[in-house]
């Protein structure tokens, strides 16, 4: 797979792959975007502004907690307006992985393209 359309790839689910991170645990920046990494090779630069964007949406709220090696950590906690959107967003992708599985497969059941309505069926 080309390196472009894995960044893609990336950039259309790390929303959702930060919610569903906060939906099993609270945590601060620096350890989402390392569990991220990991996961998906995902880089650390890019979760500080995805965070600060997803708690102006009311996705997320933050709360201090004290660390032994350093200052207080901003944590990250999924709000009800989190919750939904997680749910709603894998919903979609659900139906996404399975629409372009059928498109991808072999099979005559699959998508198939009609000419004359102009588009998948």
């Amino acid at each position: 797979m080309s390196e472009s359309l894995q960044v893609q790839l990336r950039k259309g689910v790390l929303d959702m792959c930060v919610l569903a991170l906060l939906s099993r645990s609270d945590g601060y920046a620096y350890d989402i975007a390392s569990r991220l990494a990991e996961l998906i090779g995902m880089g650390e630069g890019t979760i500080y502004p995805l965070m600060r964007r997803m708690q102006a949406d009311g996705l997320v709220k933050t709360y201090l907690e004290e660390s032994s090696s350093g200052p207080p950590r901003k944590y990250y906690q999924l709000t009800r307006a989190g919750h939904a959107a997680l749910t709603e967003q894998k919903a979609e992708w659900n139906g996404f992985v399975a629409a372009v599985a059928r498109v991808l497969s072999d099979d005559k059941q699959g998508a198939t393209f009609n000419k004359a309505a102009g588009g998948m069926r």
